[in-house]
């Protein structure tokens, strides 16, 4: 068996006391330095405009209110970088998508910051196996789901339920996947996704790809990509030309 895989069979907290990080910070995940020469996914020209558009745009964005609805608001809204909030934002300045897919509700931070900067006649759906009322620490208002912002409770992990959504989905311009970061959900999540017969361009933005289990899963990924951490969430964000 390899280095890697060995160190992969580990569970999280083992590892961890195996190897204490070598710097001292709030918060620290495992990661591993890998060549690009062997990698399986080409960037595309559409890909990488996209990104540096989308950067130029997080850089100038005002999340107003949303960083006023409790302190954790207040402080991840306006981390950048460092936080993906202001980068979601700037996605959606950038592409101005009609239809954005977001997997993975939690407080609903994300959520609100791409309502904000929705185009006109545009909506977010978001899906979540928790109903949002039953979140600890929710961020949401009631107000807050005014027809431009739906939540579903369902997993689309499981294939029959993405095809229960597939004319939904089919809309979608850009998707927001942040789930377990175990790389298995997420996998499971991407290839029902490739079985939808999508009416647009559709890019795919993946939260957490430096997380020692999700190493694995964004290196095989032969889709067109792009790692945005430095200009996204610390612990890792990649873009996805999914169609």
């Amino acid at each position: 068996m390899s280095y890697y895989n060995t160190l992969m069979s580990w569970k999280k907290n083992r590892l961890k006391k195996l190897l204490p990080p070598p710097v001292k910070a709030e918060h620290s995940e495992y990661s591993l330095i890998l060549s690009a020469c062997d990698q399986p996914a080409i960037m595309t020209k559409q890909l990488l405009q996209l990104g540096l558009k989308a950067i130029e745009y997080a850089a100038d964005v005002n999340l107003g209110e949303i960083g006023t609805r409790n302190e954790q608001a207040k402080i991840y809204s306006n981390l950048w970088p460092g936080e993906h909030y202001r980068l979601l934002a700037g996605l959606m300045l950038a592409l101005k998508p009609k239809l954005v897919l977001e997997l993975g509700t939690s407080t609903g931070l994300s959520a609100l910051c791409l309502k904000q900067y929705l185009p006109p006649g545009g909506k977010v759906v978001t899906f979540d196996i928790v109903p949002w009322r039953q979140y600890p620490a929710t961020l949401f208002k009631e107000n807050d789901f005014d027809g431009r912002l739906i939540q579903y409770v369902d997993d689309l992990s499981i294939e029959s339920k993405m095809h229960e959504y597939a004319e939904l989905i089919r809309d979608a311009e850009l998707i927001f996947i942040d789930v377990a970061h175990d790389g298995d959900l997420e996998e499971r999540i991407l290839s029902n996704l490739k079985k939808i017969d999508f009416r647009n361009k559709v890019f795919v933005l993946l939260d957490d790809i430096r997380v020692w289990t999700m190493i694995k899963m964004w290196r095989e990924i032969s889709l067109p990509k792009m790692d945005l951490t430095s200009f996204g969430h610390w612990s890792g964000t990649g873009l996805i030309e999914l169609k």
